[in-house]
């Protein structure tokens, strides 16, 4: 296996480099650190980041890609595989010859067979799933043996990530309460993120060994895991959030500090163009740019090593229109406080000593509108990864090839249609996007409620009501 970078790769791994520094910074601001740690006081918010976080691991792994060997590419569908693939071992690559249910041992639908030299038609043994099994019957036994011994690993893979935070929590605390420090006491938020940590090791233990020897969530219509598409459905919903988040950023942030602090024929230019582009159906435009794109890879097919390649651009390419068409809200939003705060004494002081347009904007504004703008970020993150399910359930999203929920949710319309009748791929994506979406909307009104003072003290003002 050879290490190979693709380009959402290097994109998501820079996102990585900036958080990181970002970080740093909050760690080293004291304002910063007391905002974050109203976010983390919140349980709900503390239980909703180790989701997300646990997403952002699976996501990582899904982005470090290597090229097979030649003779490592028979048993892989893809000439290009990732970390992540090569850790859930047979599970990225046994195939079953079409559908079957959840947890099942034989095929969903009968086929012919030759039993005892004549033509039957049974539903045949699969491949793979179940298939250590002699006797059909010891079916539920294997299943509760598998679960105790996947709820007994998750208890030790919880017990050390309790050691982890017990060591993290004395080393930040003062050396007078290092004694009185206990693994399982703490505020309400370490109590969260303890007691998710523990729902998610438990079930995270039960479902690995159950997906050993089992699909657990069923196959789909070419007999891939269903467990293992939704798996890998996360890295593009993650990219789909934070990438196009990223190049909406610097568009939106120029066009809202451009337009609220010149006014004028700049004003007036900036609002005609984010009035038109608003004005053009969302869907239509993305479909229309996303064709023409597909029209111009179609036509250079030499320029893409393999199929995996030329749907990573793709990806890309749908996380630049979507962030070319979705910085609007962002801009008026800039625009409306810079509105304001230009008439401020400190910016009007700044520009009679002379201070130059370009320092007062990113030296002076700027840092008051963050707040906004990492607001903006999380709250926008859910509705781009809703927007990509949408795209890709009328053909205008991401390659077929990709795994995503929107191309689940797509082939689950037929499957839905068919007798009998297949809805596991359906249902399992509508989890794995509820969970995401839900836990990215709980995190999104912490932050706000963190971040906005106004926010926060509309809802102390409430709450003494």
């Amino acid at each position: 296996m050879i290490p190979t970078l693709l380009l959402t790769d290097v994109l998501i791994w820079l996102l990585v480099l900036g958080v990181l520094a970002y970080a740093r910074s909050v760690i080293k601001s004291p304002l910063s650190r007391a905002s974050w740690g109203l976010v983390f006081q919140s349980k709900i918010a503390s239980a909703s980041l180790v989701i997300l976080l646990l997403a952002v691991v699976i996501t990582l792994l899904d982005s470090v890609h290597l090229r097979l060997n030649v003779e490592q590419q028979s048993r892989y569908a893809n000439p290009i595989i990732s970390v992540l693939d090569v850790a859930l071992g047979p599970l990225a690559y046994e195939r079953e010859k079409s559908y079957s249910a959840p947890l099942a041992t034989r095929a969903l639908s009968k086929e012919t067979m030759e039993l005892n030299g004549k033509p039957v038609r049974d539903y045949a043994r699969l491949q793979f799933g179940g298939a250590h099994l002699q006797d059909e019957s010891l079916k539920g036994q294997d299943l509760l043996k598998r679960a105790y011994q996947g709820a007994l690993g998750g208890a030790v893979l919880w017990a050390f990530f309790l050691s982890a935070l017990w060591i993290i929590r004395r080393a930040m605390s003062n050396a007078e309460h290092q004694n009185n420090i206990s693994v399982f006491t703490g505020s309400g938020a370490y109590q969260a993120v303890v007691w998710t940590l523990f729902v998610l090791c438990i079930l995270g233990g039960v479902v690995w060994k159950w997906a050993e020897a089992y699909h657990v969530l069923g196959t789909d219509k070419v007999g891939v895991d269903v467990f293992y598409i939704a798996l890998k459905g996360l890295r593009t919903a993650m990219l789909i959030g934070l990438l196009t988040t990223l190049l909406t950023l610097p568009v939106g942030i120029a066009m809202g500090l451009a337009a609220g602090y010149f006014r004028g024929w700049v004003d007036d230019i900036i609002q005609y163009i984010y009035t038109t582009l608003n004005s053009i159906p969302s869907v239509l435009l993305i479909a229309a740019t996303v064709l023409m794109l597909q029209v111009a890879l179609d036509a250079n097919p030499e320029a893409f090593a393999s199929s995996v390649e030329k749907a990573d651009l793709r990806l890309f390419f749908l996380c630049a229109i979507l962030g070319l068409t979705s910085w609007t809200g962002l801009a008026r939003l800039i625009r409306g406080e810079v509105l304001k705060m230009r008439e401020q004494d400190y910016i009007l002081a700044a520009r009679a000593s002379g201070v130059s347009s370009v320092k007062i904007l990113f030296s002076h504004l700027l840092p008051n509108l963050m707040h906004l703008i990492l607001i903006a970020m999380v709250m926008d993150f859910s509705g781009l990864v809703l927007a990509e399910a949408v795209l890709s359930y009328v053909g205008v999203g991401v390659d077929p090839s990709t795994f995503s929920y929107g191309t689940m949710i797509n082939a689950a319309r037929l499957e839905l249609s068919r007798e009998p009748i297949v809805w596991w791929s359906l249902v399992a994506a509508f989890v794995f996007m509820l969970l995401l979406v839900l836990s990215a909307n709980l995190f999104a009104d912490a932050v706000r409620d963190a971040f906005d003072p106004r926010a926060r003290q509309l809802k102390q003002s409430l709450v003494r009501v």
